[in-house]
């Protein structure tokens, strides 16, 4: 894989006068203006080949390989990692749907570096897809298209738009079809973008909007059945919340730089931050939610390839929770750096205000936190232990989730509406039967109490029934207890299934796994008492050789996941 290669690129590009120079982009997000060189540089060195399926010409075999690309990106600028990554946002309809035409079609274009734009919500619209209003109507061998996208990545610059629209009066969930449009073989006249919206945040992506006005739009241009427009959004949601993640984590390995350096230069009332024992806490918690989310996003990666008849559930689970984890570590930062962080033009500084803000438009892309969270617990009730649900991996989790397995091809079309089980929180209690065997480890106690809050946990989705409507309070609280207990079983399935990394340093001892199981268990409680001893370990990781890149798949493992630059 190039994830290595890529990474030493994209930091020579951050030189001064590169692409990809600080200084060039804090220009862009200043004037607003979209950061068209190093968007361009990704394109001729071939990165939108990865947001191709192989079986339709491009390189996208490993999901876990397009993560650690757009890590790679995100940890250097969050505005250009969203620019250009929204392209695989707006093809994976097409990637679902299965139509080997038009992937083929459309993966011609994408490899010349053509942007696809994600034409889903509306003015007043929201999240809300069954209120869309945009319609095409049937008329000879096309379509007539009216209406208005707004607001949508990309949606001037890109030449293609996905663009869900209503092609029966009535909506409804068969009420909605997908529709390929290229805007530059529409009538004039017929197409306008709709100004640039100014944003908190990423603020030179283009995030605008487009609109049609009668538009004819050929027959070719129907993405799978009429009719099965939602059916498909929802399943190419899937493939983008999983590929979001690596925006969170890009975000996270930056804010991490500028925190190891003010540890080891900062002196505070005659000693060396790194010597305060709140100081070291707080920078440590700050590592382990890095490493949480990490083992939750390779899990999800994974799973993509392994289990997509759950990916409904895993992928709402990871949008919910990685982005929320690492929101926490960008404020545990900006605490320990106090007015540094604010500094816009002391070197080593300046970019971390920006990623702080950037980043918390991720937790709203494709579907916000609260979307996701509530689509977990509309399904708690079929979950239970017991329902009928069984889950799907065709191997243990602990098998696939090991650097060295190979993954099974990438199939979407497998991708299902509705998560038919769990299979990695349904095997917990195998996963922690190792480690509880040893009972006066740390590991073995904390993984025997996650059991127990997961079993308390199944007791109150027992009691739960489906229902119509928004879930309530309760049952979204018990979601995010949900989605702590999902964490911690995907960590102890990564350290399960990867012996071979017990003697790295960040994996020696079972340190990140402490780290992430305290996380988890504070999720999930009061704070445990090992919190404090277990955050100073990872504090001094950080502020070790090795601490220049935070990761439990980089370095010498064979999927060199998080080659994000240090």
């Amino acid at each position: 894989m190039r994830t290595s290669e890529f990474a030493t690129v994209v930091d020579h590009w951050s030189l001064p006068g590169g692409s990809f120079d600080p200084a060039l982009l804090t220009a862009h997000d200043e004037a607003e203006t979209f950061p068209a060189e190093a968007c361009t540089a990704l394109d001729r060195w071939g990165l939108p080949d990865y947001y191709i399926p192989a079986a339709y010409g491009g390189r996208l075999k490993r999901m876990d390989e397009l993560h650690a690309l757009l890590r790679t990106v995100a940890s250097r600028d969050l505005t250009v990692a969203v620019a250009h990554g929204k392209t695989f946002l707006g093809a994976a309809s097409v990637w679902a749907s299965g139509d080997t035409g038009t992937a083929v079609r459309l993966a011609r274009h994408i490899a010349a570096g053509e942007a696809v734009a994600w034409g889903l919500t509306e003015p007043g619209g929201g999240s809300d897809l069954l209120a869309g209003e945009l319609t095409a109507t049937r008329q000879g061998s096309g379509w007539r298209m009216s209406g208005r996208k707004w607001p949508v990545n990309n949606a001037t610059r890109g030449r293609f738009a996905t663009v869900l629209a209503r092609t029966d009066p009535k909506g409804g969930p068969r009420g909605f079809s997908l529709f390929l449009v290229d805007k530059s073989a529409i009538p004039p006249g017929t197409v306008r973008p709709l100004p640039k919206m100014p944003t908190h945040g990423i603020r030179g992506a283009d995030i605008s909007g487009v609109e049609f006005h009668d538009a004819r739009v050929p027959g070719h241009a129907l993405i799978g059945a009429v009719g099965g427009g939602l059916e498909l959004v929802l399943k190419a949601l899937q493939l983008t919340r999983v590929v979001c993640v690596a925006l969170s984590l890009g975000a996270g390995d930056h804010a991490l730089r500028p925190a190891r350096a003010f540890l080891l230069e900062r002196r505070l009332h005659g000693r060396g931050l790194a010597e305060l024992p709140y100081a070291r806490v707080t920078a440590g918690e700050a590592v382990a939610r890095l490493l949480l989310a990490e083992a939750v996003s390779y899990t999800a990666a994974r799973a993509v390839h392994e289990i997509p008849e759950e990916l409904s559930l895993v992928s709402a689970v990871t949008k919910a929770f990685v982005p929320t984890l690492v929101q926490g570590q960008l404020r545990l930062v900006a605490e320990l750096l106090g007015a540094r962080g604010f500094l816009t033009e002391v070197a080593g500084y300046g970019g971390f205000a920006k990623v702080e803000r950037d980043h918390q438009i991720v937790s709203i892309f494709d579907g916000s936190t609260w979307v996701n969270r509530s689509a977990l617990a509309s399904i708690l009730p079929l979950l239970r232990p017991g329902h009928g649900r069984v889950p799907t991996a065709r191997r243990p989790v602990s098998e696939w989730l090991s650097h060295k397995a190979e993954p099974a091809p990438l199939d979407p079309p497998r991708l299902g509406v509705m998560a038919r089980g769990d299979s990695v929180l349904s095997g917990l209690d195998d996963l922690v039967a190792g480690l509880a065997a040893d009972a006066s480890s740390a590991i073995g106690r904390m993984a025997t109490e996650l059991l127990g809050a997961y079993g308390a946990l199944t007791g109150c989705a027992a009691r739960l029934r489906p229902s119509a409507g928004a879930p309530g309070t309760a049952t979204m609280r018990l979601a995010e207890r949900y989605e702590w207990c999902f964490a911690g079983a995907a960590a102890i399935a990564l350290w399960n299934a990867n012996p071979q990394c017990h003697d790295h340093p960040v994996w020696r001892d079972g340190m990140w796994l402490r780290g992430c199981l305290t996380l988890v268990l504070n999720g999930l409680g009061p704070r445990t008492p090992e919190a404090n001893g277990i955050f100073d370990e990872l504090c001094d990781h950080l502020l070790s050789e090795e601490g220049a890149h935070v990761s439990l798949l980089g370095g010498s493992t064979v999927v060199p996941v998080g080659m994000a630059l240090g």
